[in-house]
């Protein structure tokens, strides 16, 4: 089975698991799984080191941001990402930034400690937590040897991405869409099938449901932030609680935009001429 090898009309073969049954397989997934996660980790591990350990003169979010650009220099030396990775995962730290300066300017959560190194009172560190994400997607794709079997129609796909991104700004002025947008991801994706594996295995689950999980991990990770006073929300000021439920279906909705973008760049990248319309996956 190798990677940029699915078709779109190639059909589902549901009698295929959806997650490793036997140790070697699980073996297999879970360290490949751990490698993806390494720039998230590396977060994680910077929020917890910055919050017991003060840099004299250095507030703890320009802290922060100086650990995440070393981190991204160091993966990029040891070539754990590529160059054109690279570009996606900036891609996604500005259109994350761009969303914070904008929810923060609402209120819908906020960053109470002082830096010298923000824009519209958002700390530059905020954009990798979205980079962060696009990461893990990039990197698993490329070790789980990811293909979407069962692909949807790229304008249409691009379209939602679109209207996704765009009700996160207009829910305050319009109406929130965002359970529309819901059903519209299952309905778009309704036949959509994830393929992993190598040669000797192979397992493939229903898109929304791989989407789904790395949504759920996100809000976990929220938690975690949260809980670290790297961000709060309003219900958040007086004692931290748990970042409410909803906000899973607003990070599921965002990592369907960053799947489907790194889908489109993973797909013209290495698809053969001609056919970038009807084959998704590889390196």
């Amino acid at each position: 089975m190798g990677a940029g090898r699915a078709i779109a009309a190639e059909p589902v073969v549901r009698a295929v698991t959806w997650l490793p049954r036997r140790w070697p397989e699980w073996r297999w997934f879970v360290w490949r799984q751990a490698l993806s996660c390494l720039f998230p980790v590396c977060i994680f591990v910077l929020l917890a080191v910055t919050r017991w350990i003060s840099v004299p003169g250095v507030p703890r979010y320009d802290a922060l941001l100086i650990g995440c650009l070393l981190v991204q220099v160091v993966l990029l030396r040891l070539r754990y990402e590529t160059m054109r990775e690279f570009g996606v995962i900036l891609a996604f730290h500005l259109i994350g930034l761009f969303l914070e300066i904008y929810k923060t300017h609402y209120g819908s959560w906020a960053y109470p400690g002082f830096s010298w190194v923000r824009i519209g009172g958002v700390p530059l560190y905020s954009g990798f937590m979205y980079a962060s994400v696009a990461s893990y997607i990039c990197q698993a794709w490329r070790r789980l040897n990811l293909r979407l079997i069962a692909v949807p129609n790229g304008s249409l796909s691009a379209l939602l991405a679109a209207a996704i991104y765009a009700n996160f700004f207009t829910e305050r002025i319009f109406f929130d869409l965002r359970w529309v947008l819901l059903a519209l991801v299952f309905l778009h994706f309704r036949r959509t099938y994830v393929a992993y594996g190598n040669d000797r295995f192979s397992f493939a689950m229903p898109l929304w449901v791989g989407l789904l999980l790395v949504g759920i991990f996100v809000w976990l990770a929220e938690n975690y932030g949260t809980l670290s006073g790297a961000w709060q929300y309003p219900n958040q000021r007086a004692a931290w609680q748990v970042v409410h439920p909803s906000k899973m279906l607003s990070w599921f909705l965002l990592v369907v935009i960053e799947f489907l973008v790194i889908a489109r760049f993973k797909q013209r990248r290495h698809a053969p001429a001609g056919s970038a319309g009807q084959r998704s996956g590889g390196r």
